[in-house]
């Protein structure tokens, strides 16, 4: 699996790209691999409360991976204060990580303020992308979305992650014709399409998606309809 090859990995973008269930099975398919790895998942999104990493904090802890969180993460007081624990990934390298970065590029200015940090450590960013909300829904506007998080985190994007879904209502053919869209986007960006995401349950016929990368994921954060 992609994650594997680097000691911290970035997933960043727009809204309801579906950023925190990609990180959260990311790091339980990490344990699976590397059951005696020590393991953490950082929830920085400081802008959204709803649907995010710390949610799935009992099936996370389950699996033995560390867990941090915003300083007043389930509470209803919405502050932009990182949690001082992060910084462990870049202090301790024992420790593999991942970052839930927050929406758009208000979340994108996060990864900012740890630029050097950052650059200092084995990290690659990931834009997680679903054709099927505003503002990524073709290839032009994948671009566009593509350079303001690029800007405002002071980062190249390193690969783009197709998670093209509607929820329970996802077909193979919405899944291949949004990794169709980020094919056209990498042509434009350059930016490479690493990965599809497709949850469990979801048949894709043979030959019918690239030879990226499938990766099967669980529905682990639950959407209030």
């Amino acid at each position: 699996m992609f994650y594997l090859d680097h000691r911290l990995s970035i997933i960043i973008g727009a809204y309801g790209s579906g950023k925190s269930e990609i990180a959260v099975n990311m790091a339980l398919s990490q344990r699976k691999a590397l059951p005696d790895k020590k393991l953490l998942i950082a929830d920085l999104d400081i802008v959204n409360p709803f649907y995010r990493s710390s949610d799935c904090a009992s099936v996370l802890e389950k699996a033995g991976v560390r867990l941090i969180t915003p300083l007043y993460a389930g509470s209803n007081v919405d502050a932009p204060v990182l949690p001082p624990d992060m910084y462990v990934i870049f202090d301790d390298e024992s420790y593999q990580g991942i970052f839930d970065i927050g929406g758009e590029d208000m979340g994108a200015l996060v990864l900012g303020s740890l630029k050097k940090r950052i650059e200092n450590t084995d990290a690659a960013i990931y834009m997680a992308v679903n054709t099927l909300r505003p503002f990524t829904s073709d290839p032009e506007q994948i671009a566009v979305m593509t350079n303001e998080l690029a800007a405002a985190a002071g980062f190249k994007i390193d690969g783009y992650i197709n998670n093209t879904n509607l929820l329970d209502e996802t077909t193979a053919d919405i899944v291949i014709e949004g990794e169709s869209k980020i094919v056209e986007a990498s042509k434009i960006t350059g930016i490479p399409l690493i990965a599809n995401c497709v949850m469990e349950g979801v048949d894709i016929p043979e030959g019918k998606l690239s030879d990226r990368e499938l990766f099967r994921m669980r529905r682990e954060i639950h959407y209030a309809y």
